[in-house]
């Protein structure tokens, strides 16, 4: 049995799982935490973002068994901290998502950048987002959404 802290809670999973499996299935198929997407498999395009210990990381690579007693923040998770609330309700605001496929992680991504950097640049903003791939192009609106969620106090 893996005790696993998933978005502030402990979450058990069955002997069922294999410690080698990418946590994304995990989360996905066992604990019916779907927001985080499949985009390549091989940590390109940040679909698949998460948090762990606060750090944004790309579940399709990292195995259940190496996250141990880490915490986990998932995109269902993430608008309970302050700065995923400022950046879920920006991208709201401008309508950031078209297909919204790669958002969870675009999400993610811009959070992680917000906590360490909480008023980037927009080079700031280019290396943070560089490895999340957005099909549809919405850019433009990405980063405008990650400036006006720094511009909004806490």
């Amino acid at each position: 049995m893996l005790r696993l802290q998933i978005n502030g809670e402990e979450r058990l999973v069955g002997d069922d799982v294999d410690p080698k499996t990418p946590l994304l299935w995990v989360l996905r198929d066992h604990l019916s935490l779907v927001g985080s997407k499949f985009g390549c498999g091989v940590a390109q395009c940040g679909a698949c973002t998460v948090h762990v210990d606060g750090k944004p990381v790309r579940s399709c690579q990292l195995t259940v068994g190496n996250v141990g007693a880490k915490a986990v923040t998932t995109i269902e998770g993430i608008g309970k901290t302050p700065n995923g609330a400022k950046i879920q309700a920006a991208w709201m605001e401008i309508e950031v998502p078209q297909c919204g496929y790669c958002q969870a992680g675009q999400i993610m991504s811009a959070t992680a950048l917000l906590n360490s950097t909480p008023s980037p640049s927009d080079s700031d903003i280019d290396a943070a987002m560089a490895g999340n791939i957005c099909r549809c192009g919405t850019y433009i609106r990405i980063r405008q959404a990650i400036k006006n969620a720094a511009a909004k106090s806490v």
